[in-house]
């Protein structure tokens, strides 16, 4: 195994990879809960919680906090996602432990003082304004909208100014003890880390935290064809259009990655090649992919003049339709093989890549494979597996998330 995984008696799981050459380790606690698990007034309360934990516990203060992880020189910070929340710091390895101390006060000890609630309000409406003044992220969030209606997966990570407005101290707190839980917390470390030594450090640290067991409940959607619209007099248009795809533990996930690759993954990508460098329509194009527990999008994104958005639309559904009729050539998926295996093993050679990886993929119930393993499934991929992926991944319905100077009805035909 390149990995060691233990479960303490209170449901609180622990995973570490040892890279003895390292003298760092990476550390975090992944916690299962996202935007998808808040429910009314909660509407952007994971997010929110993520900096209120950094404001302090019942013991530190927030300067205390930042004061104990700029001593040791570590780097630490948060994200949060529609499925999990993660808190992690990197540092040398000897201060393991204190990183433990700290991160442990954070999710179990919150201390949610009124005053910082308040401050961090405002931190967290600046976010927001800054999310709504960049039209990339305004069209990602149409689009998601579009796909999933009325799912737990549409509403935005941050919330909206309103529900950040009104939201109580209560809400919050109640938010923390709902899903917060020894069961929902996976400690994950990457870099010199002896496991042994790490469990006894965690269970010392949070081996007496008691919850109960959370759960989620699970809704594939039913997408119909539509278009999310910010009419907005812009330069340029943002366009991300796409439709349903592959869960996140699809056993073809690594087929619907050579496809992802090939179709826009990077300069050599088609839609790369045909829009930008052969016909110079857009600065930016590429495809992605996002993978969920009970649902997923593949989906393109562009952006480009508003009098281009009609050539350009018509120029991805075509290669979306080649792709599908025909799949890869032999040289792409040579190429797009290689491309995957090479930036794999680039990408885990740092701890915090490695602990990313264990903690998301525990957190989310993947099988932990090792770089070896991954090699072997991307190599297995054949021709026939990419175009039952392709024909899978977008044969519809497509939506579409825009911003751009555009009038009611413009747009709808593209998804048609």
């Amino acid at each position: 195994m390149h990995y060691s995984l233990t479960t303490l008696p209170n449901g609180l799981r622990i995973i570490s990879e040892d890279m003895p050459s390292a003298r760092s380790v990476a550390v975090a606690c992944w916690v299962d809960t996202g935007s998808r698990d808040e429910i009314g007034a909660e509407a952007g309360a994971s997010h929110f919680l993520e900096h209120l934990l950094f404001k302090g516990s019942e013991t530190m203060s927030a300067q205390e906090i930042a004061e104990a992880f700029d001593a040791v020189g570590a780097r630490n910070n948060a994200f949060t996602s529609k499925e999990y929340t993660s808190y992690w710091a990197r540092l040398r390895d000897a201060h393991l432990p204190l990183a433990l101390d700290i991160l442990a006060e954070m999710i179990r000890r919150p201390a949610f003082r009124q005053d910082e609630i308040d401050s961090e309000r405002h931190v967290v409406l600046e976010e927001i304004n800054m999310n709504e003044d960049d039209p990339t992220d305004v069209a990602h969030e149409l689009f998601a909208q579009a796909l999933w209606p009325d799912h737990p997966l549409a509403p935005p990570i941050l919330g909206t100014r309103e529900s950040i407005l009104d939201m109580s101290r209560d809400t919050i707190s109640a938010y923390w003890g709902r899903r917060y839980s020894p069961h929902s917390v996976v400690v994950a470390v990457a870099g010199r880390v002896d496991h042994t030594e790490l469990v006894r450090l965690v269970e010392e640290r949070l081996g007496s935290w008691h919850g109960e067991p959370i759960e989620r409940p699970l809704v594939t959607p039913t997408p119909h064809a539509a278009v999310k619209l910010r009419t907005k007099d812009t330069e340029q248009a943002h366009l991300v259009i796409g439709t349903t795809a592959l869960r996140r533990n699809d056993e073809r996930r690594h087929a619907f990655l050579v496809v992802d690759h090939i179709l826009g993954g990077g300069m050599s990508s088609r839609l790369f090649r045909e829009i930008r460098e052969q016909r110079g329509l857009a600065y930016a194009v590429h495809s992605f992919r996002m993978p969920f527990a009970d649902t997923g999008a593949a989906a393109v994104y562009v952006g480009t003049t508003p009098s281009q958005a009609a050539q350009v639309l018509k120029l991805i559904r075509t290669e979306l339709d080649k792709l599908m009729e025909h799949g890869l050539t032999e040289d792409e998926l040579v190429r797009a093989k290689g491309h995957i295996q090479g930036s794999l093993a680039l990408s885990l050679e740092d701890p915090n890549s490695r602990m990313n990886r264990l903690g998301r993929n525990e957190i989310c119930g993947i099988d932990h494979l090792s770089v070896d393993e991954i090699v072997e499934r991307i190599e297995a991929v054949s021709h026939d597996n990419v175009l039952e992926v392709a024909r899978t991944c977008f044969a519809g319905p497509y939506v579409m998330g825009a911003v751009g100077p555009f009038g009611p009805g413009e747009l709808e035909p593209h998804v048609a």
